[in-house]
């Protein structure tokens, strides 16, 4: 009896010191002492944003949602001239719907200054059909007297006809600090298309290393993004205006040369969002994902 309880003993006191050594080697699972989160803080959040408008809020320095007007609405500016425009039901609020029309703006926005617009993004949701015949100018930060703007974000419309919703052509070109031009395409991938598919197209651009990017529905699809430094950079020229769906050969007393490849635009655009940033890659997902779900 006596040897029973002996072990007994012996047993409880190694059970005892193995949950001493268990509790000792346990892990804590908040070692850096982090505040608690609270998920209802992220309820109903895409990607952690309530809406796009949270998204770099502090970069965002020209913005044309198209809801009531077709005013940029950080800087209050009205648009100079419309032509063949309305609003129509957008991928958020309301949007520009073009028929064979334009949006000019003929004001020096202060944003776009020389030497405060360095890298950019821009980001728009579009509603558009090939047309087999001529090419559109979707957004042009202009230069007076001159078909080539700083930047041409340029959908090459005329190469396939109507009926191919597979593959759009984008083709953004900027010109440079040696007076020169550099460009991108998407070779080999596009975004769906059609009079009824909104379409997310991004382009954004690194003032310190040259790369250029192409989005399509927040996928990379640019084929050509290093476009090199040095007198191959980005320069915002100025006095520069801004134009929405053309260039100055659509907009009567503006035409500069007899270039007749754009048609003024034919379709519905949203959402225009400039930033004074390149935006990462997961961010330009972001925006698609936030207007996808009408944010």
């Amino acid at each position: 009896m006596k040897l029973f309880h002996s072990y007994k003993k012996y047993c409880l006191l190694g059970i005892a010191l193995s949950a001493v050594a268990f509790s000792a080697c346990k892990k804590d699972g908040n070692p850096n002492n982090l505040p608690e989160v609270d998920a209802s803080k992220y309820a109903g959040t895409v990607d952690g944003y309530a809406s796009s408008d949270e998204v770099y809020k502090e970069n965002l320095v020209a913005y044309f949602p198209f809801d009531d007007n077709y005013n940029e609405v950080i800087s209050a500016t009205t648009p100079t001239a419309t032509v063949g425009n309305t609003l129509v039901a957008g991928i958020k609020g309301k949007a520009a719907s073009l028929n064979a029309g334009y949006l000019y703006y003929g004001t020096q926005f202060a944003a776009f200054w020389t030497e405060v617009f360095k890298s950019f993004t821009i980001s728009q949701w579009v509603q558009i059909a090939n047309n087999g015949s001529k090419r559109t100018m979707l957004f042009q930060l202009a230069r007076p007297g001159m078909l080539t703007g700083n930047i041409n974000i340029n959908l090459n419309t005329q190469a396939r006809p109507a009926t191919n919703t597979d593959f759009l052509g984008i083709q953004p070109v900027f010109t440079t600090v040696g007076g020169g031009t550099q460009d991108n395409a998407n070779a080999n991938a596009s975004p769906k298309i059609g009079t009824m598919t909104w379409a997310h197209i991004v382009i954004n651009y690194n003032g310190l290393t040259g790369r250029f990017n192409i989005f399509g529905n927040g996928v990379n699809i640019g084929s050509y993004s290093d476009r090199g430094v040095d007198n191959n950079l980005f320069k915002s020229y100025e006095p520069n205006e801004v134009i929405v769906g053309g260039n100055y050969n659509v907009i009567p007393g503006k035409v500069v040369n007899t270039d007749a490849s754009f048609a003024a635009m034919t379709g519905n655009v949203d959402e225009i969002r400039i930033y004074n940033t390149v935006l990462p890659d997961a961010i330009v997902k972001a925006l698609y994902n936030l207007g996808v779900a009408g944010k």
